[in-house]
């Protein structure tokens, strides 16, 4: 019986309902949770289909053509303006004067703290453990080509966005596509902004929330033990609330501190073991490149490690989902390229950085059972996944993996989930608000009552079990992929012209530094 259906139980009770009345209500559930399954199953069935033939999402090929297309068409930008980027973030060329709300670095936390959390904890453990080694390579190959991605429909978010007489500003994938689609004359702008916003909704109160606010509790329950989930979210809905109702800049404040704190945190650990065990770097190494090609025997081979690699990148960096060009929008910048190549980095640190050491404290802690004679990976007892010491995977994986280097890491871990929970749903609230805001237009109100709904939410994800809802909205999320790239096609050349005025004047000199 889950939560819910406890507290659902009780409260019949205590309502003088008889037990056959009560039981009656806790069943209410299941059937409410089935009954959305049926509904919704097609659509989700439909967005995380394989391609004939294989275990390979279309979705998740979507978006890594995309990302090679992409690099491809601007010369790898995340290579050549990396540097550049690292500056602008510093704030380097920052004008105090710019239209905006938040800086640079301030975008950029808001932004990661929104993809930075359960996926590089739990996502990563799973593709390692069932693709091996080499899907940390696939993993690290995707956040590379996910870098132009994020630069194109942020430079754009920039670009389209609305700036307010008060100072405010909203922008986001569904401007782009309603205002860059009627500058360029192209038909159907509005159409897709209009169905991105409501996946953008439905994402951010699923996935951005309730999922956040059920695995937060999940976590503390493991700590101090089994209590009802609608207290973790009231705790969780107040805490929310207070920093949201403050709008963006409330959110930037507290994810500026929040995000660094958490981030430094996890690599200084995962650095503290591979250090420890400094003479298998080269060994772990060794096996992430011989099980991209090979496949070391795991399931799947080579494509296994490949699909999980590019799977469990594209989960965790949301690159070309066009959340985070709803976040960069607000950047104080007069050059929308500038935030381009700010949130390039956005991948690098979440995937390439964090995903990459999560990976490496597994190879290098042995948790994946390696048989003596052949060298190759003992596949577990369903065969589709690699046997680890103790049986465990997803987060359980990465919790004992740093557990055996430190008995009390798991604690830790248990908070920094909990921290990436609260994180990502602050981000989401904001995504969720602003799409919000373009279907029903700007106003105190009306912002008040997304907010309001969005808290409600947060008690009803800790303290329902709602799979289907879970994965409708995880659908919902990828959905928003499909609208954001087919738009970011059509609007890119404009990214183009951007980077090639932008690029001229930084080399002239026209565009320099400012002295703070």
């Amino acid at each position: 019986m889950s939560i819910y259906q406890k507290t659902a139980l009780a409260a019949a009770v205590m309502l003088g309902a008889s037990p056959a009345m009560a039981q009656e209500a806790a069943g209410l559930d299941d059937r409410i949770n089935q009954a959305f399954a049926d509904f919704t199953g097609p659509f989700v069935s439909f967005i995380f289909a394989p391609f004939p033939g294989t275990g390979f999402p279309w979705i998740v090929g979507w978006l890594v053509v995309a990302a090679t297309v992409f690099s491809v068409y601007f010369a790898f930008v995340q290579f050549r303006f990396f540097g550049h980027a690292i500056s602008l973030v510093k704030g380097d060329y920052s004008d105090p004067n710019d239209a905006g709300e938040v800086s640079h670095f301030q975008a950029l936390a808001t932004a990661l703290s929104g993809t930075v959390g359960l996926g590089n904890i739990a996502g990563v453990a799973v593709a390692i453990g069932i693709g091996g080694p080499g899907a940390t390579f696939w993993m690290i190959m995707a956040g590379l080509l996910g870098m132009a991605s994020k630069f194109t429909e942020c430079t754009l978010g920039v670009k389209y966005r609305n700036e307010y007489d008060d100072g405010t500003v909203s922008g986001g994938p569904m401007y782009y596509m309603s205002k860059g689609f009627a500058e360029l004359g192209l038909p159907g702008g509005k159409i897709l902004a209009v169905l991105f916003s409501i996946f953008c909704i439905l994402g951010a109160l699923g996935g951005g929330n309730m999922f956040q606010a059920n695995q937060a509790h999940q976590q503390i329950a493991g700590i101090v033990g089994d209590y009802p989930g609608w207290i973790t979210g009231l705790v969780f809905a107040g805490i929310v609330f207070a920093v949201i109702v403050g709008g963006l800049k409330s959110i930037a404040r507290v994810t500026e501190k929040v995000v660094p704190f958490m981030g430094v945190m996890y690599v200084l650990a995962a650095l503290v073991i591979i250090i420890m065990h400094a003479d298998q770097i080269g060994w772990a190494f060794g096996q992430i490149f011989a099980g991209a090609f090979t496949g070391l025997g795991v399931a799947g081979g080579m494509v296994g490690a490949l699909i999980q690699g590019f799977r469990r990148a594209a989960f965790s960096n949301e690159a070309g989902v066009g959340s985070a060009a709803i976040a960069h929008s607000a950047v104080k910048t007069s050059e929308p390229i500038t935030e381009g190549f700010v949130s390039l980095l956005e991948p690098f640190i979440d995937t390439v950085v964090i995903c990459t050491m999560t990976a490496l404290v597994i190879i290098i802690t042995q948790q994946l059972i390696v048989d003596p004679a052949t060298g190759l990976y003992v596949l577990n007892e369903a065969g589709n996944g690699i046997a680890t010491v103790d049986g465990n995977s997803g987060v359980s994986l990465t919790s004992a993996a740093f557990g055996s280097a430190f008995g009390w890491f798991p604690f830790v871990l248990a908070i920094a989930v909990v921290l990436f929970a609260f994180s990502t749903m602050i981000s989401w609230s904001y995504y969720g608000l602003k799409a919000w805001t373009y279907l029903f237009g700007e106003g105190h109100t009306k912002e008040l009552i997304f907010k309001i709904i969005f808290c409600v939410f947060v008690v009803i994800g800790a303290a329902a079990n709602l799979g289907p809802v879970i994965d409708f909205s995880d659908a919902a999320i990828f959905a928003m992929a499909v609208v954001n790239v087919f738009a970011l096609y059509f609007l890119m050349k404009v990214v183009r012209e951007e980077l090639a005025s932008y690029a001229a004047r930084l080399k002239s000199g026209e565009i320099r530094k400012f002295g703070h």
